[in-house]
């Protein structure tokens, strides 16, 4: 079944039983439905509830998460989302991983979910560690305060000689990102959700943004610590016209984004021009995927 679409198919009726019963934290729990039979629904709900302040209703939400493997289910998303390259499929893809981290934040001192999850994250960072190491690279580790993409990148560009080192700047590259984007509005809105970002009421409408969302997408990127993700990665891209490849835990291994589009060109044997290399980490921190940035590795003086 394809899980981008079955999300539509528990009733809501379900949902609102399953908040029904994450209201009194005492009782025993439902049941966890399965995920690919899981609705929106079901998922706003939880996700609710994992935003309260009632800590009893959030280890009970990220109890029932986590036996409906949301962690496995957010990563199946963002394997969809990434072939089919549409705000619909993007927005449940961002969804999904953000409960799945609300989740695991809130995941009660079970030794074996502590065990798992830690075995995941050693997975994800032995896979980027060893097709960094593969590139004669090693992660070099960015401040993960929600300007990360954006100061991998910087670094990245000063380490090229792309643009000088003082002017690689988080604010720099955010604000590089952001005017790109808004002054090629044709490119991008097709990728972006329809109401107030890819996080936002409405975005489930595959429609296109209006004028006004668009501009406060475009400022709240360029002015805020918002994440940065796939559009801004690509607006970096073409903007310094450097190809940026992003090394994951994940396949594929290795993200190509290419300023002509054509991601083959800076993979093909002899291609000599810089390349933007940076990682990208699900589970390094808990609350939110995290960016670094991938330098050489020195070579030791006998």
């Amino acid at each position: 079944m394809n899980s981008l679409l079955s999300l539509q198919s528990i009733p809501t009726a379900m949902a609102k039983k399953t908040k029904a019963k994450l209201n009194k934290p005492a009782s025993p729990l439902p049941p966890p439905p399965d995920m690919n039979n899981a609705d929106d629904d079901l998922m706003t709900d939880l996700l609710a509830e994992l935003e309260s302040r009632d800590h009893n209703r959030q280890v009970a939400s990220a109890g029932i998460l986590n036996e409906m493997h949301i962690q496995e289910h957010a990563t199946e998303l963002e394997t969809q989302a990434s072939k089919k390259q549409d705000a619909k499929s993007r927005f449940k893809a961002r969804q999904a991983r953000k409960v799945a981290q609300l989740a695991q934040s809130f995941s009660p001192d079970d030794p074996a979910v502590q065990e798992r999850l830690a075995r995941e994250g050693k997975e994800e960072q032995d896979q980027i560690t060893r097709v960094a190491s593969s590139l004669g690279l090693q992660v070099y580790d960015i401040n993960p305060d929600g300007h990360c993409l954006f100061s991998a990148i910087a670094d990245q560009l000063a380490l090229l000689g792309v643009i000088p080192p003082a002017q690689a700047t988080y604010a720099a590259i955010r604000t590089t990102a952001a005017n790109f984007i808004h002054a090629h509005p044709d490119d991008f809105l097709p990728f972006l959700p329809s109401a107030e970002g890819e996080d936002g009421a409405g975005a489930l409408d595959p429609g296109m943004m209006n004028r006004a969302e668009f501009d406060n997408y475009c400022a709240t990127m360029r002015d805020t610590a918002i994440w940065g993700g796939e559009p801004e990665i690509v607006a970096l891209s073409r903007a310094f016209n450097v190809p940026i490849h992003v090394v994951q835990g994940g396949n594929p291994a290795v993200v190509v984004h290419d300023p002509s589009g054509d991601s083959t060109i800076s993979q093909r044997q002899g291609y000599a021009g810089p390349i933007i290399r940076i990682s990208y980490h699900r589970r390094q921190f808990g609350l939110g995927e995290h960016y670094n940035s991938l330098r050489p590795i020195p070579v030791r003086q006998s």
